[in-house]
């Protein structure tokens, strides 16, 4: 009797603190949603900020977050992913290797701001005449650093996760070690490692005070990678913060909320056709 009154208080604690969870986010997106919506409209979306953010639209900081994000993926994707397949498949357990995995660890609890000290120093002064200083590139290049330990850690472990049937199956019909990885493991293991690259792309299209130090915050519509731009975070917190407009804020914290929404739902379909496929 102690063990079943155990398992319903246990039961109950889980569905409760699912609830609240489920409560907080609810009332988080009924709040920006409910204030911020009257702001949307056509006009709002494909015009540019006029009088320091107070009126006009946000289609600069839009666009300045499409670049961003694609760039800093396209930056990050192949670099997390790659070293995700080493750790898994091809290191060895030696000192190395625990430096590296203790590296990664360290390196996804260190605070934003850091990263964007060590971007403004690396990228924007020390690189300007490559990077032209506070630019879309020197802002892709810290978030790059920034989510690389989550796709690292989120493909290593979703490849360690598959069944070892897999790679032996692979290896007794004579495939070799790297078609057995890039043929079965590789693909088998997409919609985790997708999952870790949209966690990442929620990270940076969420941050702001790494980006502040490197992305150069203009409200100008930005026309390569080496303008300076703003992220619709940054375009949040800088109409909020340094002109009062709670209006705007409100209105393109509810873009960013139905973007982030639509990008996990589009997600979450792709990936689940794809697991049926494979």
């Amino acid at each position: 009797m102690k063990i079943i009154w155990k398992e319903r208080i246990m039961k109950a604690v889980l569905w409760a603190s699912s609830i609240i969870t489920m409560a907080v986010l609810i009332l988080i997106l009924f709040y920006i949603l409910g204030r911020g919506i009257k702001m949307i409209n056509f006009n709002f979306i494909i015009e540019s900020p006029r009088e320091m953010g107070t009126e006009g639209g946000i289609f600069p900081a839009i666009i300045g977050t499409i670049y961003l994000t694609l760039t800093t993926v396209a930056v990050a994707a192949p670099i997390g992913v790659a070293a995700g397949i080493y750790l898994a498949e091809y290191a060895c357990e030696s000192p190395w290797v625990k430096v590296i995995r203790f590296g990664t660890n360290v390196l996804s609890a260190i605070p934003s701001i850091l990263f964007g000290l060590f971007g403004y120093a690396l990228f924007v002064v020390i690189l300007k005449p490559i990077t032209g200083g506070w630019s879309i590139i020197s802002g892709a290049l810290t978030g790059a650093i920034m989510i690389l330990p989550l796709i690292i850690r989120s493909s290593e472990e979703t490849i360690k996760a598959l069944p070892k049937e897999y790679k032996e199956g692979s290896l007794a019909l004579g495939a070799t070690r790297w078609q057995t990885t890039i043929d079965i493991l590789l693909p088998a293991s997409m919609p985790g490692i997708v999952t870790g690259i949209i966690l990442g792309i929620g990270r940076i299209i969420g941050e702001t005070a790494a980006l502040l130090l490197t992305l150069g915050g203009s409200v100008l519509l930005p026309h390569s990678m080496f303008d300076p731009a703003r992220t619709l975070a940054m375009h949040i917190y800088l109409v909020a913060m340094e002109v009062g407009a709670m209006d705007v804020a409100f209105g393109a914290a509810s873009v960013l909320i139905i973007t982030i929404l639509i990008l996990n739902f589009t997600t979450r379909i792709i990936i689940k056709r794809y697991t049926k496929f494979f």
